[in-house]
């Protein structure tokens, strides 16, 4: 980094938050419009899966390597290509005109969107000195907060509004004028830079987490439809198998002096391989929730996209008052992460006895009290998740670490998807909506009584605060999950 301050570089945050808000946003919208999605173009029920799963999985798949994509051609050019790539996705998705094409458009999405954002936070990393970082980066939780909050009555509306007579296509080509922004801002203002170190991209390494990754989602998704045929259980453990060839062939590159898209050593720690299961079964309980809550209002409720979108206001506002909240609570550490559990686990219960005292007339002022306290949970589980998975590791080891960690949230969004939302309509099959959204949500519970236990792994402690902003080595994966603001607000 210059001593001199790069002139542009409020602009440039700015820029950055642009593609920020884009991604955000595009991650929450289809649980709203999917039902209106399928009525127009038709699809199973696993359509509507495939709407998030898709994007989340393609995510994850390309964030292992996209911030080195970023070392080796440079970050600039690279977020631009994930700009034009990301808003071309968009307009695919909105000139969708069946299931396929749609499904494929939002992985085009959700790949191109792994290229760009690394870059992003990368380019921050390098133009704000020290000092000035944790004012830039503590300005992601406020505007990352209001998409949270503002995204999915934005999708309702514009589903609701049918403007210009477009309907569900509004929620993607709204993105054209944030993805232009994005892109004259990235030409404008972004600087150039790569890394010194020449470093090489693990492609076989990349492909073994990608095929892995799609062999466990597929299965979850599709196996029900087909009435679960030996098929999905086979590709299930075939998908493991590949998982632990990966894990083989990650740590021979790096006895051989490569360099592997994760350091093999970071699996020997317990608190970093307890963070990994803690944040694939979190956050899928986290995405399934909020995908079988906005299908059980708008299929079970009969509530208009808008009026879904309204209603999950209260877990929003709870999960972004907890994010406040919590600033003042890290000397408590992962105690704040149990207390989190333990609050979110009253929500979803409250949630649960909330549908069978109201029945089919339950008002989303009635929703109010159990998911404001389900929101607020998860949002100081969310707080301190990076932070404290992030204390067990090296210095050397946290480029990678915080890579892998981002991965891994967006798998498990995917495999929050294919599971809670296979659960729900296998439950549909034999019984009514309410009772489906609660047993859906009795298993949200017992998913979180397994993160409760695998907290327990953790560090008692997150990093100190100076070395939460220490920026990746060289040659290292530069993710979202670097900073302590951004990547969390993801649901």
């Amino acid at each position: 980094m210059s001593d001199t301050p790069y002139k542009w570089r409020w602009v440039a945050l700015f820029v950055i938050l642009a593609a920020e808000v884009m991604d955000l946003l595009d991650s929450l919208v289809t649980n709203i419009a999917a039902p209106a999605i399928r009525s127009d173009i038709g699809g199973g029920e696993s359509t509507i899966q495939w709407l998030g799963a898709a994007y989340t999985l393609a995510m994850a798949i390309g964030l292992i390597t996209g911030g080195r994509l970023g070392d080796i051609f440079g970050r600039r050019r690279m977020y631009l290509i994930g700009a034009v790539g990301f808003t071309l996705g968009s307009i695919a998705c909105g000139l969708a005109q069946e299931p396929g094409q749609l499904i494929a458009a939002r992985a085009f999405q959700g790949l191109l969107g792994a290229v760009m954002l690394p870059q992003g936070l990368g380019i921050l990393k390098e133009i704000f000195s020290e000092k000035e970082q944790a004012t830039a980066f503590g300005m992601f939780g406020p505007v990352m907060g209001l998409s949270t909050v503002g995204g999915p009555i934005l999708a309702g509306w514009l589903v609701d509004a049918d403007l210009f007579g477009a309907g569900w296509r509004m929620i993607f080509l709204i993105n054209i004028p944030l993805g232009l922004f994005a892109i004259a801002g990235g030409l404008a203002f972004l600087p150039e830079w790569k890394s010194a170190r020449a470093v090489r991209l693990d492609l076989v390494g990349a492909l073994l987490a990608a095929v892995g990754s799609a062999l466990m989602i597929y299965p979850l998704v599709q196996g029900r439809e087909h009435d679960w045929p030996a098929w999905a259980f086979g590709l299930i453990a075939l998908s493991v198998a590949v998982f632990g060839f990966f894990g083989w062939y990650e740590n021979r590159r790096s006895r051989t002096g490569g360099d592997p898209l994760v350091e093999p050593s970071l699996f020997a720690k317990r608190g970093f391989s307890g963070g990994m299961v803690l944040g694939l079964m979190f956050f899928s309980a986290m995405t399934g929730f909020w995908l079988t809550f906005s299908l059980y209002t708008q299929l079970g409720l009969h509530y208009s996209p808008f009026k879904a979108g309204l209603a999950g206001i209260p877990s929003s506002i709870g999960m972004v008052v907890a994010f406040v909240l919590s600033q003042g609570l890290q000397r408590f550490g992962r105690k704040v992460m149990h207390a989190g559990l333990i609050v979110m686990l009253l929500g979803v219960g409250g949630l649960i006895v909330t549908l069978q005292l109201a029945g089919t007339g339950v008002t989303p002022w009635q929703l109010i009290p159990a998911l404001a306290v389900t929101g607020f949970g998860m949002g100081l589980v969310m707080a301190p998740f990076f932070d404290t998975v992030l204390a067990s590791v090296e210095p050397h080891e946290t480029g990678s670490a915080s890579g892998t960690l981002t991965s891994v949230q967006q798998l498990g969004a995917a495999l929050g998807t294919a599971i809670l939302g296979t659960v729900f309509f296998e439950r549909i099959k034999t019984t009514d909506f309410i009772k489906a959204e609660q047993f859906t949500l009795g298993v949200e519970i017992a998913m979180l009584v397994v993160v409760f236990a695998a907290v327990f792994l953790l560090p008692r402690h997150a990093r100190p605060q100076g070395e939460a902003e220490a920026g990746p080595q060289d040659g290292e994966p530069v993710a979202a999950a670097a900073t302590p603001s951004a990547p969390e607000l993801t649901a």
